[in-house]
């Protein structure tokens, strides 16, 4: 959920589109083409329309903002397009923030054209994507426009960082993931190595594995080790005992996996758990017990690091998870879905935030996001739009007759679908815990660690304080710990990472001791 508070600050203080009056356009239209140049084959995705008041970053690069000021976005499905033949995006796409074309407001833009042909990559900068250069046009109300967009520039195939001191990089056909998906599919991950790691060439080590926020790439151990970063000096430190870390990729089909089974991604769990971490530790000499093994993340990281912890008990020895996304359902951010009949619009009639500010304004609602999601989202639906609402229906949620996910709410409306809601507990951390707590109790003895702030950007302390609720309560005693930091917000943390680091190889030499 990470990637979304890049956007809040910008949300806060901008006015631009969100205060011009919206007047009519007149017959204003794109007709976008492929350039022979970058393929001749037929190319089926999702083709979009972007807007932008300046040339960089890159429109297409702001595909997925929520706000009133995002860039105007339109979007639409094309099947089998090729160079002799256009598309068209008018009054017919899907837009956002604006309800169609015609509602752009006069003025000047730099407008993008890309298509999204990637099915194993969610991402608009995923490789093969085709894109048009940033152009400049004017747009009248009242001169009728035809503006022809060239998709002449495509996304580079993937290629992995090179390596340097302290860091590595994988990627990994996973059988298991292939199979469900009939293609391959392939893990990807981000390895820091220990200091003096050369020099000990007999020497195992425990794993840390970190998941970062909503998205977050296996690239992301390069700044955790930038020369300045806080990180780099705590994992350096001569008073802690090396490890190697281990960072999951965020990015997949329908957007983040989540890193756990589910009926639409398949079985990433499974993936990481018997395929990418082995081959890890056996490459970069882990030790390969699980006893020498941690977890640790944030935001989107912090609800997977809680749910490996929880759904492999003995495969870890402990998560150190901060600002989960929701883990207890009946607060999944503001909504109940077991009594609430709307994700919209809550029991007194009002639309529903789905983030604030730390003084407790609304910077946009579900509605709203979900309808960029809309946008990004083949069939312009929510459920396949790659991002943060979409991914999350389609790791909690069951797959349909057409292979896609089942939405738990309506697109446009937000009616929640009771038949779907049964499908989703079996992600509803707290009740899979409290369902399971004789068996699952002493293996999580002193492995749960969490924390959040109560005025989460995105309401996600409502559901921890509902977990603690049970926890709290819970027999055999949890002996974990929930911290709590009052007018904190998204991304607060009680401790630095020396600290962390100190209570994670704390925990493996405890376990080594007994």
């Amino acid at each position: 959920m990470l990637i979304r508070r890049a956007v809040l600050s910008t949300i806060i203080a901008a006015v631009g589109i969100a205060g011009t009056p919206r007047t009519q356009t007149a017959a204003l239209r794109f007709e976008i083409a492929i350039s022979p140049r970058v393929s001749q084959r037929p190319v089926s995705g999702r083709l979009f329309v972007v807007l932008s008041k300046s040339p960089q970053p890159e429109p297409r690069l702001s595909i997925g903002e929520p706000g009133m000021n995002a860039s105007p976005v339109f979007a639409k499905d094309v099947e089998g397009l090729v160079p002799a033949k256009s598309a068209v995006i008018d009054d017919s796409a899907a837009a956002f923030p604006i309800q169609s074309v015609s509602q752009l407001p006069a003025g000047e833009y730099f407008v993008q054209a890309l298509l999204d042909s990637n099915i194993d990559l969610r991402s608009v900068n995923a490789p093969g994507n085709l894109y048009s250069a940033p152009r400049k046009i004017v747009v009248d109300r009242a001169r009728p426009e035809t503006i022809k967009l060239d998709l002449s520039e495509q996304v580079p195939p993937e290629k992995l960082p090179g390596n340097s001191e302290y860091l590595r990089f994988e990627k990994l056909e996973s059988p298991l993931l292939s199979k469900f998906h009939g293609r391959p599919i392939f893990l990807r991950a981000g390895i820091i190595l220990p200091r003096d790691y050369d020099k000990q060439p007999q020497r195992h080590y425990s794993l840390v594995v970190r998941i970062g926020g909503y998205g977050s790439k296996f690239t992301e151990v390069a700044s955790l080790m930038a020369e300045s970063s806080p990180f780099r000096k705590a994992w350096l430190a001569e008073d802690l005992p090396p490890m190697i870390l281990l960072q999951l990729d965020g990015d997949g089909p329908l957007g983040d996996c989540y890193q756990v089974n589910s009926d639409n991604n398949g079985p990433y769990g499974d993936a990481i758990t018997t395929e990418l971490i082995p081959f890890i530790e056996r490459k970069y000499r882990g030790i390969g017990n699980g006893h020498a093994r941690v977890l640790t993340g944030g935001s989107t990281g912090g609800w997977v690091s809680l749910a490996l912890q929880v759904f492999y008990p003995d495969f870890f020895n402990g998560t150190w998870s901060g600002f989960p996304d929701g883990v207890d359902f009946r607060a999944f951010q503001l909504v109940n879905i077991y009594e609430d009949e709307n994700a919209y619009v809550n029991r007194f009639g009002f639309e529903r935030p789905s983030a604030r500010t730390l003084l407790g304004d609304t910077l946009f609602t579900i509605r709203h996001e979900c309808q960029m999601e809309n946008v990004m989202g083949r069939g312009d639906s929510w459920t396949m739009s790659g991002e943060q609402w979409g991914a999350w229906n389609a790791v909690y949620g069951p797959r349909g007759s057409d292979g896609r996910p089942i939405a738990l709410w309506d697109p446009k409306t937000g009616k929640i679908d009771r038949r779907v809601v049964a499908h989703w507990k079996k992600y509803d951390l707290r009740l899979v815990l409290e369902e399971n707590w004789k068996a699952l109790g002493p293996k999580l003895r002193g492995k749960l660690h969490i924390w959040v702030g109560e005025a989460d950007d995105y309401f996600l302390n409502n559901a921890v304080h509902l977990l603690e609720g049970f926890l709290a309560k819970a027999e055999p005693a949890y002996e974990g710990s929930i911290l709590y930091g009052p007018g904190k917000g998204h991304g607060w943390m009680p401790f630095n990472y020396h600290e962390l680091l100190r209570q994670m190889s704390a925990a493996v030499d405890k376990s080594e001791a007994r």
